[in-house]
């Protein structure tokens, strides 16, 4: 079982915190795989907000964690407790992948974790973390990095997206999606998309991509092209670019083939079907062509990918060098 520690002192950000217990804490119902062994680890009773918290373990339990967490620092012009610092340190040096949930970020560029990584925090704290540490290559503009053992999100609802995306790292995309559905929040937000952009979601039944979305979702197995969408909306092809940049914070194109290489990896959970099936209903085409983007996107083969989220691995054809 994953056991995964949340590390609380005075100063923690409760939403942040609460939010990781939501994904962590138990499973979804209907998901049968072994879930994340929960444990709160602090130095006593800790303030959090205007909540009091006791933590089960101490701070030294933390290198015993196979993932440790750490939520929003509350006050980035303070220092955060060195014992918290030597604890994380200590994790990851023990072989634990250790990621901060918005200002938590500034703990681990505190613990040396962050020097000379691509890292994250929340926009309006992206600046003082670049000042602090300047081994840190600090990017405002994302939701969260992932540098294998070390990751960092953004504020608030990035913080969740990262928590999704260790569910899916660990379980496979249909697990982290049960989840998502659980919490009811979307069920991926890729980490390179922007984290300020004008309208997280489309603020009417009225807005162009209101409808648009469904009707891409539908209709994946087909070869749509930025001229298709753009049409289907009523549009032009610039047009349509800026409102998905307002709304999705990405380009269309962009946006298109993430769908399909979630839509591909739930195939290769949920199904026996071959690579040619799965690209031809992701609209990819041909193998080679998924086995491309998938490799690029995901860091692994999709053979790869269903051997790790599949009991039982069905048929998948070939290989393709």
């Amino acid at each position: 079982m994953n056991t995964v520690a949340l590390a609380v002192t005075d100063g923690m950000l409760h939403f942040e915190l609460s939010l990781a217990c939501e994904v962590f804490g138990s499973a979804p119902a209907g998901v049968d795989v072994p879930w994340y062994d929960l444990r709160l680890c602090g130095v006593d009773a800790v303030r959090v907000g205007r909540f009091r918290l006791e933590p089960e373990q101490g701070l030294d339990r933390l290198r015993d964690a196979d993932t440790v967490i750490v939520p929003g620092w509350a006050d980035t012009d303070v220092e955060p407790p060195v014992e918290l610092v030597d604890a994380v340190r200590a994790a990851h040096e023990a072989g634990a992948r250790v990621a901060s949930l918005c200002t938590g970020a500034f703990v681990l560029a505190a613990a040396g974790l962050l020097d000379g990584r691509r890292a994250t925090t929340h926009w309006a704290h992206t600046g003082a973390l670049a000042a602090r540490y300047p081994r840190v290559e600090v990017d405002p503009d994302v939701l969260y990095v992932d540098n294998g053992s070390v990751l960092t999100s953004a504020g608030k609802a990035a913080a969740m997206d990262l928590c999704l995306h260790l569910v899916r790292l660990d379980h496979g995309s249909s697990v982290a999606n049960a989840v998502a559905r659980r919490l009811v929040v979307p069920p991926h937000r890729a980490g390179g998309q922007a984290q300020f952009v004008a309208a997280p979601v489309p603020a009417r039944d009225d807005h162009p991509l209101a409808a648009l979305l469904p009707w891409v979702i539908e209709r994946l197995d087909q070869p749509l092209t930025v001229e298709d969408l753009a049409r289907q909306a009523g549009m032009s092809s610039r047009h349509l670019g800026r409102h998905f940049r307002a709304v999705t914070g990405t380009t269309p194109l962009q946006w298109l083939l993430t769908q399909r290489i979630r839509r591909a990896q739930e195939l290769l959970e949920t199904t026996d079907d071959v690579v040619d099936a799965i690209a031809a209903a992701t609209g990819m085409g041909t193998a080679t062509t998924l086995r491309r983007h998938f490799n690029r996107t995901i860091g692994v083969p999709p053979d790869t990918y269903r051997r790790t989220f599949r009991s039982t691995p069905g048929p998948i054809g070939p290989a393709v060098e």
